[in-house]
């Protein structure tokens, strides 16, 4: 792994289960997450999914692509256009750097039908053992 290889992308369908689900299981109650006409009334078109469920699916995309023994060091995300049930989320990624202590960095990318979902970097430390290269485009730069 070099800084420029890209990840190979993953797509999300954000069904409704999705969104109310990862609320429920994050503890995140409000409204907007499971209650589509309270959803409307406060101004959105339906429930969308809350920051944590995002948060989880970046980490579930680096270690699939990664491997599982991956350890995620550092996730720093930031939500953009919100992800609607009824779209799907393609989440992609681009290694920053790779350091000789077993790190290394990651930006990510998440983007639904009306924008870029989330935004991000993922700091990582590899499996010790050799990761799997599967979910990366080894020949590809980043662009």
């Amino acid at each position: 792994m070099k800084a420029g290889d890209e990840l190979a992308p993953l797509e999300i369908a954000v069904t409704r289960t999705l969104v109310v689900a990862g609320a429920i299981a994050s503890r995140d109650y409000q409204d907007v997450h499971h209650d589509a006409e309270l959803a409307r009334e406060k101004g959105s078109p339906d429930i969308f999914m809350n920051i944590l469920t995002t948060n989880g699916l970046v980490g579930r995309y680096i270690t699939d692509r990664l491997g599982p023994r991956t350890v995620l060091r550092r996730v720093a995300i930031r939500l953009g256009a919100p992800n609607y049930p009824g779209d799907t989320m393609v989440l992609s990624g681009t290694v920053t750097a790779v350091g000789g202590d077993g790190t290394a960095e990651i930006a990510v990318v998440g983007t639904n039908g009306i924008g870029r979902h989330v935004t991000g970097t993922v700091t990582v430390e590899l499996d010790p053992d050799g990761m799997d290269t599967d979910g990366m485009d080894e020949g590809r730069a980043a662009a």
